[in-house]
């Protein structure tokens, strides 16, 4: 009969064999391998650089940012500026008007991308699929200033849309600096400029669907349509999933860089969202600290969404983040 002390020096033996089992598994991975491994080396080292190394700059949301001091040496003042943005007298429009847009981009463009996709694989003119995507692809890399301007083009008082209304017999209409027609005009923007770049992940998940389930259902008599919702949205289902999930980290997000070419002075209490107040204060008006404080709030509440999305659909579908 073993004793304890027996007991104990065997599953200590045993431990350490399992350790040096574990070292030159490791090893004989890295020399196989090792070309992969330094790699990722570089992947990781850019990331602790440019990402992991500047979150110091978080603290000046809590210092009296100074810039013969510098962050280091900047006195601590607590939660002062987060209550300043609290106490804002516009504070609820600016959330109001993210949560607006961001709303729009979220619940209603979401789809539209998933059901592009899904046309494109149902067509079967490789040529033609081909001149399809690049077309809807091409929009995402144009910058929004050239987008705006575009715009204006079409929807100024000289615009070609104008000049359509004067030869019907209507009247002109500034859509550009009409309030009633901003969210049309930012929603309509944003879906022709980012539909064929997002469509992009949901094409190469349905690459990878068995082409025999298509058959089979075939064979069963089952329609396109049929398919479509029995075999295509199941399989990319753990896509759309984990993609609707890191979205909800934007929905305080709602592009600062489309919404800011679109304001003006009418549609101010529209367009005016967390991302263009933050770059008003930051870089308009030197509120470095202030600017960092309400960035910050943003990105808490877009990781709170994100863990809160994501352990209720861990427990209501098993499909999760982490």
């Amino acid at each position: 009969m073993e004793t304890p002390d027996m007991q104990l020096a065997s599953s200590g033996t045993e431990v350490t064999a399992n350790r040096m089992s574990f070292r030159r598994r490791l090893a004989k991975s890295l020399r196989k391998y090792h070309q992969i491994y330094m790699i990722l080396a570089l992947a990781v080292v850019y990331i602790f650089i440019f990402a992991y190394i500047p979150m110091y700059g978080i603290t000046v949301a809590f210092k009296d940012y100074k810039f013969n001091l510098g962050i280091f040496r900047s006195p601590w003042i607590g939660f002062k500026y987060f209550v300043a943005f609290f106490r804002y007298f516009n504070f609820w429009t600016i959330i109001r008007n993210t949560l607006i847009i961001s709303s729009f981009k979220l619940i209603i463009f979401f789809p539209i991308p998933i059901l592009f996709a899904l046309m494109l694989n149902e067509l079967r003119n490789a040529a033609f699929k081909r001149i399809v995507q690049t077309m809807t692809f091409l929009p995402h890399f144009i910058s929004w200033v050239v987008v705006v301007q575009l715009l204006q083009h079409f929807l100024s008082l000289d615009g070609i849309i104008n000049q359509l209304r004067l030869q019907l017999g209507l009247e002109k209409i500034f859509y550009m600096n009409d309030p009633s027609y901003f969210y049309s005009i930012m929603f309509f923007s944003f879906t022709w400029k980012n539909t064929g770049y997002a469509c992009i992940i949901y094409l190469a998940a349905l690459t990878g669907v068995d082409p025999q389930l298509y058959e089979a259902a075939k064979v069963d008599g089952a329609a396109k349509l049929r398919q479509i919702c029995h075999i295509s949205l199941p399989s990319i289902m753990p896509v759309i999933m984990v993609l609707f999930i890191l979205s909800l980290a934007r929905v305080l997000s709602a592009g600062w860089d489309q919404i800011w070419q679109l304001r003006t002075p009418c549609k101010m209490n529209l367009a005016d969202i967390i991302d263009t107040y933050v770059i008003e204060q930051g870089l308009r008006k030197g509120q470095f600290g202030y600017a960092t404080a309400v960035q910050l709030f943003q990105s808490v509440i877009g990781l709170g969404l994100v863990i809160g999305t994501n352990a209720l659909s861990k427990k209501l579908s098993d499909l999760s983040l982490f």
